[in-house]
């Protein structure tokens, strides 16, 4: 173990690191080591492999960076056109890029050879640094295959391989190529895998390549309850429709320093990015339809600070890491706890605090429950802004910009220059008038677009216990089989309930579980308060309570059923 430079970081010192890789970290800025780092790098240093389950942000770059710049300095500066005595796999070329630039920044005094390998990037430049000799390969699965087919890539001389982001990986379909690129690493290589998650599949892998592992799992920090959490975490329940006007309206009260918007296809962050961009918000599309060179190009702007706002699809942004993002947004609900948990991973780090924003159609609202069960987190559901809100926030925006111009001593010579027009309106006009509108076009220069348009309020009503004291029929639901009802075509309709119309049936390949589902995701109703369903080939009737069939009729009209819009109206038998 190297003795540790005498202006090291002081937390970094205790642990088994060499004094250039100690003193590069003080020269960064690091002071204490993470929960991971602390409890991987003295194993990972011995040589023992590691099943290592972290979230992102939780520091695991320099947990195995550190120990592989460790090995490279022991073995000594290798020889021209030697192979790599590392290999990092990595989810996407984005994440590739930031591990290899994280590497060079902890290695620079060692000289440190590291190369990305990723799609999208001409293999014969890859080919040609590979030939000169690289002390570290981080790639993507799919490319570190395609290498190894060419012969281009040789793993002969690995002493460490470690999969970053697992579980991530697996999501994306590169199972069977990691399997086969471990199948060629040497059998006595130290083998590191990190994942968020560990599901049954990264358990199957990790005991079929990693050898008497040590097992670390990180769990996620806890806080004291009158101690503000460092990720502020709300959600909004939004119509559809009004989904790019209510984003519009939490940017503009929020004022992010930095924002990623998540969707879930390459056209709706086309189509939110314009109409963004549209109310006056610098927008920039971050997807996978993309070249590499456009979106290096707007990853380059968000980390210089010249975007500030960018909307990506969830593949696109996996293991982005910008340091000063402030907001993460989800435009829809993601679809798995874990999802949401990488997503506002990234913000609220290093002890800054962060914003995660949901934006939740009324269907969506089981799937947000879902969430806050597995994760534990809490989640505020607040009321979108007002147009008034915003007005008064753009006013408050304006005055603060006069404030600090009035307070700002090296502007008052700039001042100057306006002086003779004030004193020569002021001879006409009240001072206080000439003001108002120098105030007034101040504040509409600013470019904002006025809605014109109330966004329509939903709210995810609590769970009653018992339904049936909001139909009031004494909290019996009524049975299918009971005859108190009104005669409709040789059928009875249940007492306390009515029959809407749907304009959709078994030509549309409609089920009653797509009719139900629609009803519940979209309405407080739950599967037990819908009566007896009946689908033709044209159309569909469905028996739901009374009392909340204009609530249902309302609902169904913003939504779709089997990927249409649908006709809905109480049946013509129950009117009048």
């Amino acid at each position: 173990m190297a003795t540790p430079a005498t202006d090291a970081a002081p937390g970094f010192a205790e642990l088994p690191l060499r004094e250039e890789l100690l003193d590069a970290l003080a020269r960064l800025g690091y002071e204490e080591p993470t929960p991971i780092q602390r409890e991987a790098i003295p194993h990972l240093v011995e040589g023992r492999d590691l099943l290592g389950q972290a979230a992102t942000g939780t520091g695991k770059t320099a947990a195995f960076a550190l120990p592989i710049l460790q090995r490279m300095a022991e073995q000594g500066e290798q020889p021209e056109g030697s192979t790599p005595m590392a290999l990092v796999l990595v989810p996407t070329r984005e994440l590739a890029v930031q591990v290899c630039e994280a590497v060079h920044r902890y290695g620079r005094d060692l000289g440190v050879r590291v190369l990305p390998v990723y799609g999208g990037q001409p293999i014969g430049r890859q080919i040609r640094s590979l030939e000169r000799g690289v002390d570290v390969v981080v790639a993507t699965p799919g490319r570190a295959l395609d290498h190894l087919g060419r012969g281009t890539l040789d793993l002969a001389g690995l002493t460490m391989t470690v999969l970053d982001e697992a579980d991530e990986m697996f999501d994306m379909g590169f199972a069977e190529d990691i399997e086969a690129i471990l199948e060629e690493i040497p059998d006595d290589c130290q083998t590191v895998l990190f994942s968020a998650t560990m599901p049954p599949r990264i358990e199957r892998m990790a005991s079929g390549n990693l050898t008497d592992p040590v097992r670390i799992q990180i769990a996620r920090e806890t806080r004291d309850v009158d101690e503000a959490p460092l990720v502020r975490q709300t959600a909004y329940v939004v119509p559809r429709a009004h989904k790019p006007a209510a984003i519009g309206r939490l940017l503009d009260v929020e004022s992010p320093t930095a924002a990623i918007v998540f969707c879930r296809t390459r056209e709706e962050v086309d189509q939110l990015t314009e109409a963004l961009n549209g109310r006056g918000h610098r927008a920039e599309a971050l997807h996978g339809g993309m070249s590499q060179e456009q979106r290096d190009r707007t990853l380059g702007r968000l980390r210089s600070g010249t975007t500030d706002l960018v909307v990506a699809t969830d593949v696109a942004a996996r293991g982005l890491d910008i340091e000063h993002l402030s907001h993460v947004v989800n435009y829809n609900v993601p679809s798995a706890p874990d999802s949401y948990v990488h997503r506002i991973g990234r913000v609220g780090r290093a002890g800054r605090e962060g914003v995660a924003i949901t934006l939740v159609e009324p269907r969506e609202h089981r799937m947000l429950k879902s969430i806050r069960r597995a994760t534990d987190y809490t989640i505020t559901v607040e009321k979108i802004p007002t147009i008034a809100d915003i007005r008064a926030r753009r006013l408050e925006l304006t005055s603060a910009a006069l404030r600090e111009s009035l307070l700002d001593d090296d502007a008052e010579d700039d001042r100057e220059h306006f002086r003779v027009v004030v004193e020569t309106l002021a001879d006409e006009f009240d001072v206080m008038e000439v003001a108002l509108a120098a105030v007034k076009l101040a504040h509409e220069a600013s470019g904002a677009v006025e809605d014109e348009e109330e966004i329509p309020e939903v709210s995810i009503k609590p769970e009653q216990k018992d339904k049936g004291r909001a139909r009031g029929d004494g909290g019996k639901r009524p049975q299918r089989g009971e005859r108190d009802g009104q005669q409709r075509g040789g059928r009875r309709t249940a007492g306390g309930m009515t029959r809407l119309f749907i304009g959709a049936g078994r030509g549309a390949k409609v089920r009653p579980q797509d009719l139900v589902g629609a009803i519940t995701g979209e309405s407080e109703l739950r599967g037990r308060d819908i009566g007896h369903i009946e689908i033709a080939e044209r159309f569909s009737l469905v028996e739901v309570p009374e009392a909340a069939a204009d609530d249902v009729i309302s609902a169904l009209k913003n939504t779709t059923i089997k990927g249409r819009k649908a006709a809905v109206r109480r049946d013509a038998k129950d009117v009048g």
